[in-house]
């Protein structure tokens, strides 16, 4: 069988199949390195904390580089533009948030976020009325440097406006609600890694790191493997009933003769 395979015409389908081959593989090694790309783990550097200014830019959309990053801002926060969010889960426990709208006073690396408002969560309230209470001590003592991770903002869908209940920190929401409206808005919202009089920290742990798997695009790099493969004997199939034919005619013939 192995001289039939040497003749011209079967080694040019042998080149064509294993170049059928190798192009299946390399499709199945895209499709492993989409799965493993989709678990890279977030960088540690999240917990080094940098000013805002220079991760995000007022008015410009939140990148994947400043989401989740512990970050510092200098700042006041305006009296009277106090938020209270129902239906926060705290440690897993149900409470309220209190936002407040802070403007940047520090000397920003980008002139447009200079003076630019800031959504910050406070703190964590388990009632309504601690929530308020905490916000009378508020307008009387304000921070002026603040510290936390920043997140991306929270869809407005969320809010049970039937009730008259807001749930979600949006930030595109509280700008319609501040009674000094900014001309200038960081896309995205901090908590607070300070304790804040009257109210409990928020938990904001860190980005996740753990690695997912994506099995769909390993399944179909399987596939891809097991196409290749099918090439190879694809083409040893061909070449195995070329053969039995050969001898199936060479036995009539010699019965013949």
């Amino acid at each position: 069988m192995w001289e039939l395979a040497r003749r011209p015409r079967w080694i040019a389908a042998l080149v064509l199949c294993l170049a059928i081959a190798f192009g299946f593989a390399a499709l199945g090694q895209w499709q492993l390195s989409r799965s493993v790309d989709a678990g890279v783990p977030v960088d540690e550097t999240t917990e080094t904390p940098v000013p805002l200014a220079e991760l995000a830019v007022a008015q410009q959309p939140l990148t994947a580089e400043a989401a989740g990053r512990r970050v510092t801002i200098e700042g006041t926060l305006v009296p009277g533009d106090f938020t209270v969010l129902s239906g926060r889960l705290n440690d897993r426990t149900p409470g309220y948030w209190v936002v407040g709208h802070l403007v940047a006073t520090d000397d920003a690396t980008n002139e447009a976020s200079a003076g630019a408002s800031l959504a910050v969560a406070l703190g964590w309230a388990a009632t309504e009325a601690d929530a308020t209470s905490a916000i009378s001590d508020l307008h009387d003592e304000a921070p002026t440097e603040f510290g936390g991770r920043y997140l991306p903002s929270e869809a407005p869908q969320e809010d049970d406006f039937e009730n008259g209940e807001q749930n979600s920190l949006s930030t595109a929401a509280l700008v319609n609600q501040w009674a000094e409206a900014p001309t200038t808005v960081y896309a995205g919202y901090l908590v607070t890694d300070a304790a804040t009089p009257g109210l409990d920290l928020i938990d904001a742990p860190a980005p996740s790191t753990e690695i997912s798997i994506n099995w769909l695009n390993i399944f179909y790099a399987v596939e891809w493997a097991v196409f290749a493969g099918f090439a190879v004997f694809l083409w040893f199939r061909l070449v195995k009933d070329a053969w039995e034919r050969e001898q199936e005619e060479a036995e009539e013939q010699r019965l013949v003769n």
